[in-house]
């Protein structure tokens, strides 16, 4: 049987040395805890068009395609696997603002080097590859050497 993933599509809102996350709540998942504005594609749509309308949908700004770059690739194995990609932008249309309070407490910015302790872990492990330039990572998945 063909290996099927959900896409995810992670934007990392870059303003000089921070970047901006939002706490989850009433989700279902990990509320509480720290994310990056992010959300999954539909069915017929691109990666970036994907981001494109999360970022509109969760914190109200615009972002021109010509802005977004691919940063890293994780794939992430949960019981359905995922392709999580995490896009930077450094350059935006609007001030980001709570646009789904019905799931986010609060959105706030911090420094790559001062993130909050309570993350989601592939979040903080994909920022952790992210601040040292490493563009893709596995999480989850048996070691191919076996260790």
């Amino acid at each position: 049987m063909r290996y099927r993933a959900c896409i995810d599509v992670h934007l990392i809102l870059r303003r000089g040395e921070e970047i901006l996350l939002g706490q989850r709540q009433n989700t279902g998942f990990a509320d509480g805890s720290w994310h990056l504005p992010s959300g999954h594609t539909e069915d017929g749509e691109s990666a970036t068009t994907a981001l494109i309308r999360e970022a509109g949908e969760e914190i109200g700004v615009r972002i021109d395609p010509a802005e977004i770059r691919l940063v890293h690739l994780m794939h992430h194995r949960t019981d359905s696997g995922r392709i999580a990609l995490f896009f930077e932008v450094t350059r935006w249309e609007g001030e980001p603002d709570n646009c789904e309070p019905d799931k986010c407490a609060r959105w706030d910015w911090f420094t790559l080097t001062d993130l909050p302790t309570d993350m989601i872990p592939y979040t903080a492990q994909a920022l952790r590859h992210y601040a040292e330039g490493e563009v893709y990572a596995e999480r989850g998945w048996p070691s191919p050497l076996g260790v």
